[in-house]
């Protein structure tokens, strides 16, 4: 298919075996359309044309590869045209669908111009919204170990190696903690020219804020356990148009883990084609609303308009200096290294040895008295100080089962810069949570400096992270009394099915 400046973009077409026309399902990927075939003969069996491209420079499609920048949206929108031009098309209805990058691209033609390349609606499942977006946390903090593992494999060239960050880290595991961390594809091995320019994007939320415009129905797909849950949900909220989310217990890939495979059985594809179906049809009702998964429970709890609806949660507050709540177990006063940072891929934690100062603040609540259902956002607030101008606060909170066996169940990370040794209520957003805890699960937080090497080291210095060469340590205090875990419960059950909720 010919791009606006003539460039062949590689798309791979099944149409179904009936006579047209027929509604279009437009996929636009950098991660080859050869990958979607059984997903487009899906689509093809269930009445719908389906098509999957190659993006600008990658696989089949020649030119430039620029990762968020150039030529998806006027690609995307020449695509879509180009697909209405067709007899078996009749310029009928198009749904623009994607996953992860290929959600960006879904949605930057959705929010295009109106007119023949524009879709009528758009599925957007796990979606990696911009550079900043994807790069860098809400508050600043840069993601490490993802990034460099999808620049990796994918930027600035043609083809994929999804494993490149992995063997490189087998020849050398301490491979990311090089500095600076612009001089990383120093050390993978190829040139990354894109790789220090992905650090200079700050400005989050661009597709959000373009969202609240649109009119379109949006069905978002996440998961509770995706690095880019808090982006699906903000696109669901913002969304000016019939707005659906499906926030599951999966990872970025959409997967379960053993322990949440009853709730995992949810077949995405039938569920795309219904609720495709309804949006082309115009039978969605206005408003947002969508499914939480209660993950470990096998049930889903409905929300309604942004918000967890209709009186059925309510907040529910574990204070850091209360019986009831969550107790101070060490690390009142703690030093946050950058040479021995806390560790994002290790759910231990070490008791502090002797002489040696602990290198977190760890909290521990009792035993739950019955199972808690959590479904909505979760925030720890705590009063705080560091002795360095600038300082990271990582919170990550476990599920401890009676056994004792670890279950990440939220993290949040936040950047603060300041007077060092001044006082401050440090707020952390842990995202949105979706899970049962069974009776005797214990909650355990940990408040730390570092979270590597999922994130960049804070050098503590003030130096930009991204460019420095120089580490300090920094000692942190957290004071117990007003300090608390804020989290949301589902006080009035609301149990869903989940198709049906997104399709109505």
């Amino acid at each position: 298919m010919p791009a606006p400046d003539g460039t062949p973009l590689a798309t791979d077409l099944c149409l179904p075996a009936t006579p047209g026309p027929h509604p279009a399902v437009v996929i636009r990927t950098p991660y080859s359309r050869t990958a979607h075939r059984a997903e487009l003969r899906g689509w093809a069996a269930h009445g719908f044309a389906a098509l999957a491209q190659d993006v600008r420079g990658r696989h089949g499609s020649p030119g430039p590869w620029r990762p968020y920048r150039d030529h998806e949206e006027s690609d995307g929108a020449a695509t879509i045209a180009w697909v209405r031009e067709q007899a078996w098309s009749g310029g009928g209805p198009v749904v623009a669908v994607g996953s992860s990058y290929a959600a960006h691209c879904a949605l930057v033609a959705a929010l295009g111009p109106p007119g023949d390349g524009r879709p009528d609606a758009v599925i957007a499942a796990v979606p990696a919204l911009g550079l900043a977006d994807t790069a860098r946390e809400p508050a600043g903090p840069e993601r490490l170990r993802a990034r460099a593992g999808w620049w990796a494999a994918h930027g600035d060239r043609p083809d994929s190696a999804p494993d490149a960050l992995a063997r490189a880290l087998a020849g050398n595991p301490r491979l990311l903690e090089h500095l600076p961390l612009t001089r990383l594809p120093d050390h993978l091995g190829r040139p990354l020219p894109s790789w220090p320019g992905l650090w200079d994007h700050r400005v989050r939320g661009r597709t959000v804020l373009r969202g609240s415009a649109s009119r379109l129905p949006l069905l978002a797909v996440g998961g509770t356990r995706d690095p880019f849950a808090e982006d699906t949900v903000e696109l669901w909220r913002g969304w000016g148009g019939p707005a659906r989310l499906l926030l599951g217990p999966w990872g970025h890939r959409l997967t379960a883990d053993r322990t949440e495979l009853a709730a995992d059985r949810l077949n995405l594809g039938a569920l795309y084609v219904r609720w495709s179906r309804a949006a082309l049809a115009g039978r969605l009702e206005q408003g947002r609303r969508g499914a939480i998964t209660l993950g470990g429970s096998g049930r889903w709890h409905g929300v309604r308009q942004g918000a967890t609806g209709e009186g059925s949660t309510r907040a529910a507050t574990w204070p850091f200096d209360a019986p009831a709540g969550l107790r101070l177990v060490h690390g009142a006063e703690f030093t946050a290294d950058p040479d021995r940072p806390v560790r994002s891929d290790d759910l231990s934690v070490p008791a502090p040895a002797h002489g040696v100062p602990a290198d977190r603040c760890l909290l521990l609540s009792p035993p739950l008295p019955r199972p808690l259902d959590l479904a909505g956002p979760a925030t720890a607030r705590f009063h705080a100080t560091a002795d360095t101008p600038a300082a990271d606060w990582a919170v990550r909170l476990t599920a401890l089962d009676p056994a004792g066996r670890a279950d990440p169940l939220a993290f949040g990370i936040v950047r603060r810069s300041g007077p060092p040794g001044e006082a401050v209520e440090v707020s952390v957003p842990l995202g949105t949570l979706g899970r049962r805890l069974p009776a005797g699960t214990r909650l355990r937080a940990e408040i730390a400096g570092h979270h590597f090497p999922a994130h960049a080291r804070n050098p503590h210095t003030g130096e930009n992270p991204v460019t420095a060469t120089r580490l300090a340590p920094s000692r942190r205090a957290v004071r117990a009394p007003g300090s608390a875990l804020h989290l949301t419960v589902v006080a009035r059950r609301r149990y869903v099915e989940p198709v049906p909720e997104i399709c109505r």
